[in-house]
């Protein structure tokens, strides 16, 4: 609606540029009015040779074409021009997304981005066909049911992902440094989000895994803090370590009321959108239902977004502790804004968002209080890094020097796990040293480094 003013107010200036002359407001404000001018202008220039290609193809192309792929397409190549998170949604990708966002849907269970025109991976959801299979963060998928994916919108690439439970699937992937591609084939399932998990640790500590933000994860953060609290005197209980590792993110208000549920009070996050007055804050509410327990964070390349909002919150507060490696740096919001009738919806990113100290995260992420590295092994020496924020074409500047990604390797065994060991240690007070990356992991002792 703001655009369509902007438009209407162009014309308004340009037909009356005349008229104000004489204004008495000087000669800045005339030019101001004339370049306003010149801006719609420009823009409706545009607009009719849209309209004139559009009309060459309708009546020229040597096949009759489909009207409404001719907009949806035009609608996608003019949103890709934005960022890599702004996207048209159809109205099939409209449904998909409400009904991931609430945290059940038929499918692989992936979280994927797109990047030079082919599906990378994100991270596989935990206990999914995907992760069952063994894809990995930073795989490229090429081909799907042996249909090149080059071409293909993220959207229509992730509608041909999903679909009938039992129902099976080929992909085509690309692993660095592998000889050749591998091919998988994957029966998909019902894929129940469950977004948090959790057990208790020596008696003394209580884990908590989030895996994303949907609709259902405050409540599985609340049920997961009670469960732990009867398992665990009070009196005995060291603290938490809330695990956001490998977690992609999801809804803001799931961000602001899992810190709620961790913090007592204060900011959890702002977000500034074009203009002053579009700046909104986000406070804790409901009051802190680990008592006031020491809190570790651990998080890693492959945590983003929403992560990064509850790990920063938490940070500038000094609630917690944040153990491992550098976050993945996506400091922006999308704003789902549905078209009406069957038009689907557009995800447009509208905002920054920042800590409560005021840090972008935009391209540069959360550092960790203490960085631990992995051991990797050797055959994923060369993938221990995520594609990061800062890395996608088109992102948003950072308010800053970028940071490329970082480590996002969590070890599937939690004995080899040095972050979560080093977590277990700074809640029953064994020392972890700050340079924890040339520290052993059980003993926090700093080790030589060979010259």
């Amino acid at each position: 609606m703001r655009k369509n003013m902007g438009f209407f107010l162009g014309t308004v200036a340009g037909a009356c540029l005349t008229l104000l002359v004489t204004s008495p407001q000087g000669g800045a404000h005339l030019v101001a009015m004339a370049k306003a001018a010149t801006r719609a202008d420009n823009t409706y220039s545009q607009l009719n040779l849209f309209g004139e290609v559009f009309e060459r193809i309708r009546t020229d192309y040597v096949e009759k074409p489909d009207d409404s792929k001719l907009v949806e397409g035009a609608i996608n190549g003019m949103i890709s021009s934005l960022d890599p998170h702004s996207r048209y949604m159809n109205e099939k990708g409209w449904a998909d997304m409400q009904e991931t966002t609430h945290g059940e849907f038929g499918g692989l269970g992936i979280e994927v981005t797109m990047e030079d025109g082919l599906i990378k991976v994100v991270a596989p959801i935990d206990d999914t066909p995907a992760a069952r299979a063994g894809i990995m963060s930073g795989d490229v998928i090429t081909a799907i049911d042996d249909e090149q994916i080059q071409g293909l919108t993220l959207d229509q690439a992730v509608n041909k992902m999903k679909g009938a439970p039992n129902s099976a699937i080929r992909l085509k992937i690309i692993r660095k440094d592998a000889d050749k591609p591998l091919e998988l084939a994957i029966t998909r399932e019902i894929i129940r989000v469950r977004p948090v998990r959790y057990h208790t640790e020596g008696g003394d500590i209580g884990y908590i895994r989030i895996t994303s933000f949907n609709e259902q994860t405050t409540e599985g953060l609340r049920k997961a803090i009670s469960e732990i609290s009867r398992q665990i005197p009070q009196d005995k209980l060291a603290g938490y370590v809330i695990d956001l590792r490998n977690n992609p993110g999801g809804l803001l208000d799931q961000a602001v009321s899992v810190t709620s549920a961790l913090m007592q009070r204060g900011e959890v996050v702002s977000t500034r959108g074009r203009t002053p007055d579009e700046t909104q804050r986000f406070t804790a509410r409901g009051g802190d239902m680990t008592k006031g327990k020491p809190l570790v964070v651990l998080i890693n390349g492959g945590s983003a977004s929403a992560s990064e909002i509850v790990a920063g919150a938490l940070h500038d507060h000094k609630r917690a502790t944040l153990i491992g490696t550098r976050s993945f740096g996506k400091g922006s919001v999308q704003t789902i804004i549905p078209l009406g009738g069957h038009n689907g919806a557009l995800a447009l990113t509208t905002a920054r968002y920042f800590t409560p100290s005021g840090h972008s995260i935009q391209a540069l992420g959360v550092s960790p209080d203490i960085e631990v590295l992995q051991d990797v092994p050797d055959e994923l020496k060369t993938r221990a890094e995520i594609i990061s924020e800062a890395k996608m074409r088109g992102h948003l500047a950072a308010e800053g020097a970028e940071q490329t990604g970082s480590q996002s390797y969590v070890p599937p065994d939690e004995k080899n796990d040095k972050a979560l060991i080093a977590a277990f240690n700074q809640l029953r007070g064994v020392s972890v040293n700050a340079d924890a990356k040339n520290a052993d992991a059980k003993t926090g002792a700093k080790r030589p480094v060979p010259n």
